[in-house]
């Protein structure tokens, strides 16, 4: 008797092992659902995101209540300027959006975080949506494409700056001189009399500066 049960107990171990296997392989049953995901991973190293690189997946777009609001970069989000929202592209990015559902495009530059909704890479404002056509939709299947780097802007020996705030207390400067470094630009702090003034660059050129400035919400200064 010891035999078959020993072959039975053989042939559901093998079986477990196959299953196991099968379920390691992927999905062994229908009803899951797919999220869309973007052709590109995207990186939180601001190196990454260089002339060229591109993303695909949906597009959404936000105007109130955010209008009037703060952007994660730091200025006033303006439903009616053309900026975008990105999780992990460095404020002050020049990227162009093609509509992949009717072939119209329009360039826009990051200035906030977001969108935070699975399955979607990019938030648009109210102004770039209408020139995407997708106000009424709501949403579009996108492609981005970065055409002028935040990173590449940035150049020791430039003669421009962008002041980008001014703090009463040195920490919460030092606060915001990170969060411009993690934006892809270099930072500094001035002194000036009570204050401290946050301010990025210098910048070789000066109208890039002044496209960066638009995604940090500050102005331009000589150096």
């Amino acid at each position: 008797m010891s035999g078959p049960r020993g072959s039975r107990s053989s042939v559901r171990v093998r079986r477990r092992a196959a299953f196991a296997l099968a379920l390691a392989a992927g999905p062994v049953a229908q009803g899951c659902v797919w999220y869309p995901r973007p052709n590109t991973t995207p990186s939180t190293d601001p190196a990454v995101y260089v002339v060229g690189w591109t993303q695909t997946g949906v597009a959404s777009w936000y105007g109130e209540p955010f209008h009037g609001r703060r952007a994660a970069a730091g200025g006033v989000y303006d439903m009616d300027a053309m900026t975008a929202a990105h999780q992990t592209i460095p404020f002050g990015t020049r990227i162009r959006v093609d509509n992949r559902d009717n072939g119209r495009s329009v360039e826009l530059v990051v200035n906030d975080r977001g969108p935070f909704v699975r399955g979607r890479i990019l938030d648009v404002s109210r102004a770039g949506a209408q020139e995407l056509g997708m106000i009424g939709p709501g949403t579009a299947r996108v492609r981005i494409t970065i055409v002028e780097s935040a990173n590449a802007v940035s150049a020791r020996g430039g003669c421009v700056l962008i002041q980008v705030a001014s703090y009463g207390e040195r920490a919460s400067a030092e606060a915001k001189r990170r969060e411009v470094e993690q934006a892809g630009f270099e930072a500094a702090i001035e002194p000036f009399e009570e204050v401290y003034r946050v301010v990025a660059g210098p910048f070789a050129d000066e109208a890039a500066a002044r496209r960066a400035a638009e995604g940090l919400g500050g102005f331009l200064r000589r150096c």
